[in-house]
């Protein structure tokens, strides 16, 4: 399986490698918190010599109400990103919506996402694979929920039309898939046949326990989840061979602005993170 490593950063990513912490917030609420935020753990990972980047959303474009908070917009998200980069030399993740986003997001980020409802859309994925080529960074592709995984060739396939299939930055996501109404599983044969695919592949234990519009606070006008079953995914995925985690906290995840339901309380990612990096040493041998 291919390697990537980041520019400008000492991370890489894939076989023989540290397991790679994609985490941070669901969507900017406001500067100080994601300052703090990224400042506790890039701490926890630290201690633990575990690879870290900052993850935050400037939007959530595919929120369920028109009323629902989507964060912050591009312009002030990414100046708030470019803020917790310079406070915590941390790389950064964050997602893109359209084509036009792409290379001013890639600007900022080192690594830019796009969403699994949007990751058949050709267009998205060709700007986003021109804006890291670039600039050297890495293009983090969720797994739609209705997509299987080795349909995800496609995606590969599309990115290295653009660069070249010895430099596809692609790392591939799983997210989890539909099972029914308002309800995700995650199939765990999914991860070793997408790193067939000779790309790295991630796992999202936050948004694989959604339960989609099934927000009992709201009446179905937002997302529930299972917060329960966030460490029980994300040591499976560890397990079944994931070269990184993709994972959200707060502070008060009752109080978060989108999500809540499925994020960690920020003193949960120590004994995580510990846990998973024993999983990847055994993994790895």
């Amino acid at each position: 399986m291919k390697n990537l490593t980041l520019t400008g950063h000492d991370i890489t990513i894939g076989t023989g490698h540290p397991l790679v912490v994609m985490a941070g917030m669901n969507v900017l609420e406001d500067r100080d918190l994601a300052m703090r935020i990224c400042e506790r753990l890039k701490s926890v990972c630290e201690s633990l010599a575990l690879p870290y980047v900052f993850k935050a959303s400037f939007d959530k474009a595919n929120r369920s109400s028109i009323n629902s908070y989507r964060g912050p917009g591009l312009d002030e998200g990414l100046r708030i990103l470019s803020d917790v980069k310079a406070a915590f030399d941390a790389p950064v993740i964050t997602d893109y919506h359209t084509p036009e986003q792409a290379a001013p997001v890639a600007e900022i980020a080192e690594i830019i996402q796009v969403p699994a409802f949007l990751c058949r859309q050709t267009d998205l994925v060709v700007a986003g694979a021109e804006a890291v080529l670039a600039r050297g960074g890495w293009l983090h592709v969720k797994k739609a929920q209705f997509l299987a995984p080795w349909d995800c060739r496609n995606i590969v396939s599309k990115v290295g039309e653009v660069t070249g299939d010895k430099r596809n930055p692609t790392i591939l996501c799983e997210r989890g898939a539909s099972f029914g109404y308002n309800n995700l599983v995650v199939d765990m044969l999914g991860i070793p046949t997408m790193k067939a695919l000779n790309v790295p592949v991630t796992i999202d234990a936050t948004h694989a326990v959604q339960l989609p519009g099934a927000d009992p606070r709201t009446s179905g006008g937002s997302t529930g989840g299972r917060r329960e079953g966030v460490s029980i995914i994300a040591q499976s995925a560890v397990a079944a061979g994931a070269d990184g985690v993709f994972l959200e906290f707060h502070e008060e995840p009752d109080k978060a602005l989108c999500d809540g339901p499925s994020c960690l309380e920020l003193d949960a990612a120590e004994p995580l993170l510990a846990r998973l990096k024993s999983i990847h040493e055994i993994v790895a041998g």
